[in-house]
């Protein structure tokens, strides 16, 4: 049967890591970092103290300043596909189910993974179920329900 290892940690079997002294700067010419201390002779890097921010560009204008101010911003909220109330209408039949599959399946949206917003331009004629989908505050009005994502129009 094989011996067992042992896992105890012995001084004689520990591994020696080398570790290299940092070299002191500016500690004569025999040093090899002497006088100027690797900096180089004169300039403001050279100086102690020296600290500049990573944007400055020695005195030439910084690129910040020489782009064009741009006004506005792009909003970032996921603008919602709209689908009209008439369109709607057109489309489905009174107690059909409106939802993201539906309304793909018909033409009315394009992309799927897009919310969906139902908007009233007119009042309504038919009943129909919407699912997965945001419906306008006029057509909340319609129904009487309260605002959810889900709701039942009423003729």
């Amino acid at each position: 049967m094989p011996k067992k290892k042992s896992y105890k940690m012995k001084q004689n079997s520990m591994i020696k890591i080398k570790s290299k002294k940092a070299k002191r700067l500016g500690r004569g010419i025999g040093s090899g970092k002497g006088k100027t201390a690797g900096r180089g002779t004169k300039g403001q890097k050279s100086r102690s103290g020296y600290n500049l921010p990573r944007r400055f560009e020695g005195g030439q204008t910084p690129l910040v300043q020489r782009l064009p101010k741009v006004k506005g911003f792009r909003s970032r909220n996921i603008k919602p596909q709209i689908v009209k109330l008439s369109e709607v209408e057109k489309n489905f039949k009174a107690g059909e189910r409106v939802d993201r599959k539906t309304l793909l399946d018909k033409g009315l949206i394009k992309n799927s993974n897009l919310p969906i917003k139902i908007l009233a331009d007119k009042k309504p004629e038919k009943k129909y179920i919407f699912r997965e989908v945001k419906l306008s505050r006029k057509i909340l009005e319609f129904t009487k329900a309260p605002a959810k994502k889900s709701a039942v129009l009423k003729k």
